[in-house]
This record gives structure tokens, sequence and C-alpha cells, in this order.
């Protein structure tokens, strides 16, 4: 299949709707006089085979938001769906499923375990679910990754960008619905961030994969399809075709408010 090919085909898979949406979610910390709304009356679709970036300033919903969305936080009031799964509906025990085999998670730090080689940390998921692991898959992601030099070192041996791109496998491996990214660049120099995000980019563009990722910086979300930011709790805007100088400029809007 050809490059061309390949964002015709993805962009065939972003017709097919939402892979996740808000329903006007409330999200609220402790009762009484003092509660903190962390998410107030949010409605948002993530269209299935995007990028979308998440910006906004420090309290402003960003990690509930992404919380909720993986099913790490239920929210007070509203819903969140996975395609069309209701998350609050099901019990902890389905939950749990839904998140180890239809959502893959990137941490900023990683979350490696060392003991492990890099082929045996992309597939600890399958693994501990007592799942098969799809060996031509698996060989796949190492490529796509880069990593298939590196397949039985451990993580001591890889650097941060290195380190960062199978975590990016092991959230692959399961071909979740969505991967959800929170501030994947956040420890990595520079060189090695923009290789993350090129690899994001291509991900999407050649697979068809929904990604949603967190970020603080500019440069970051200019790889996305389009950024939505966030204020005070509430949906403060949307920019598609993102570029540094115009999220940057959203984003000191935002701190002007």
């Amino acid at each position: 299949m050809t490059w061309v090919e390949r964002r015709t085909a993805a962009a065939a898979v972003r017709d097919r709707g939402a892979a996740m949406r808000l329903e006007s979610v409330t999200k609220a910390y402790g009762r009484g006089p003092g509660a903190v709304t962390a998410l107030d009356g949010v409605s948002f679709e993530v269209p299935r085979g995007s990028f979308t970036a998440v910006m906004g300033p420090s309290g402003s919903g960003k990690s509930t938001f992404l919380h909720c969305l993986a099913g790490l936080d239920r929210p007070t009031s509203g819903r969140v769906l996975l395609g069309d799964t209701d998350l609050g509906r099901l019990k902890e025990s389905a939950l749990t499923s839904v998140r180890r085999e239809r959502i893959g998670y990137v941490f900023q730090a990683y979350n490696l375990l060392s003991a492990l080689t890099v082929r045996q940390n992309i597939t600890l998921v399958p693994r501990m679910s007592g799942a098969r692991v799809d060996g031509a898959w698996l060989r796949e992601l190492l490529e796509r990754v880069g990593m298939t030099p590196y397949a039985d070192r451990r993580p001591n041996e890889l650097s941060g960008g290195q380190q960062q791109r199978v975590a990016i496998a092991r959230a692959l491996v399961t071909r979740p619905d969505a991967v959800l990214a929170d501030e994947p660049t956040g420890a990595l120099d520079t060189r090695s961030g923009r290789e993350v995000l090129r690899l994001f980019r291509q991900i999407v563009d050649e697979t068809g994969q929904t990604v949603l990722m967190v970020t603080h910086d500019p440069v970051a979300a200019s790889y996305a399809d389009a950024v939505v930011f966030l204020a005070d709790g509430r949906i403060a805007g949307h920019l598609p075709g993102p570029t540094p100088e115009l999220v940057a400029e959203r984003m000191a809007r935002l701190g002007d408010r």
C-alpha cells in the first residue's frame, strides 16, 4: 500500500464516527463547600482514526479529562463512551478488562519493568490476561517503533526515547480502540521527543489508530490533527490544523482570562 493509499484509508476510518466521547461529564472531588469541580459539563468527541492534542493551563482539568476517558476515574455525572460501550455502566472487573484490552495508555515516565526485556515488556498485558501473543503483530510493532535490534535488551540499556517507543508498542499490542498519552514527551530531550511525536503521527496516518495526547508543548500539539483547549474544567476552544504559533497564541489568551 502506497503512502497516499494509507492516508486515504486512514481518512476513511475517521469517517466512521467517534472512538470515544464525553457527554455532559462533570467530575467533582469532595463534597460541600470544599468540593472541587475538575470537569464541568464537558461534552467532546474523539474522532476515530484521528490524532488529538489536549492543552490548557495548570488546573484546567486536563488530567481528569484523560482519566475519565481512560476509565481510571468515574464521572460524578454524565456519560463516558468507548465506541458504544458506556464505561459508567460497567462493573469494576469488566471495566478493568476494557482498560486492558481496548485502551492503550502511554505515561510520561514509561513505566517499563526493569527485569523484563523489550519484547517481554511489550507483551506483558496480553500475557498477564492469558491471551495468545500474535507473533507476526509483535514483529510488526517492533519494526514500526524501530526497536527490532533491541528486542532482547532491558530498559536500563535503552535511551529515554527508546524506552518511550517500547511503551508505545506496549500500548498498541492489544490493537486498542484508542491510545491515550499523558505528556509522552515531557521527560525526553527535544530530539527524542520529536521522534516520538513523528511515530504517533505515522501510526495515525498509516494504520488509522486513534490517539489522544495531553501536552503543554505547542510544538508537540502541532503534530496533531486538532487541539482541544480546556480552562476551568470546560472546553475553551478547538483548533484544527494547529501550528506552534497558533497554539501558543491560544494558550496565551487562556492565560489572560
